[in-house]
């Protein structure tokens, strides 16, 4: 009897690690394609990549395939967080944490990564007239070599929705 009760408690705690380890992976997030391309195009321009990574980020997003820079390039951010109110209609705002610097867009560039980010599947929530998206932990990957077979492939995005 003692072996069962053993053997029943290890199932136990299995079954409860897998649990743990199926909330933890639905939590993460992945996109690829265009959206990762234009999720990682309007968050490039204010990340603190070296300018011929923007550069070449820009063109991609641009939609010129044929750019000198052959490398991967890894656009990240640690936190983002965007807001518009549905009541205060001209209200539109995202924070951009990179690091230590963090980044304030207003008006149409925050509304451009506030719809990118919907595009890219992160959820919103809202509160008070107010409607947030949030991810943090940005991780995206371009490889200009890819992309230039325009294939759908070479374009994509980790991150973790919410704060």
């Amino acid at each position: 009897m003692a072996l069962g009760k053993t053997t029943f408690g290890k199932l136990a705690i299995l079954t409860f690690s897998l649990s743990l380890a199926g909330v933890t992976a639905a939590s993460a997030a992945s996109v690829s394609g265009s959206a990762a391309l234009a999720l990682a195009g309007v968050v490039a321009p204010h990340s603190p990549l070296p300018h011929a990574e923007k550069k070449a980020v820009a063109a991609l997003f641009a939609g010129h395939t044929h750019v000198s820079y052959a490398r991967k390039i890894i656009v990240t951010a640690d936190k983002i967080v965007c807001r518009t109110s549905n009541v205060v209609i001209t209200a539109r705002s995202c924070e951009l944490t990179f690091g230590t610097r963090k980044r304030t867009l207003r008006g149409r560039e925050a509304n451009e990564l506030f719809a990118t980010e919907a595009v890219a599947g992160v959820p919103s929530d809202g509160a008070a007239g107010s409607v947030f998206e949030s991810l943090s932990k940005l991780n995206c990957t371009l490889d200009p070599k890819v992309i230039k077979e325009n294939a759908g492939g070479g374009a994509d995005c980790s991150f973790e929705p919410g704060n």
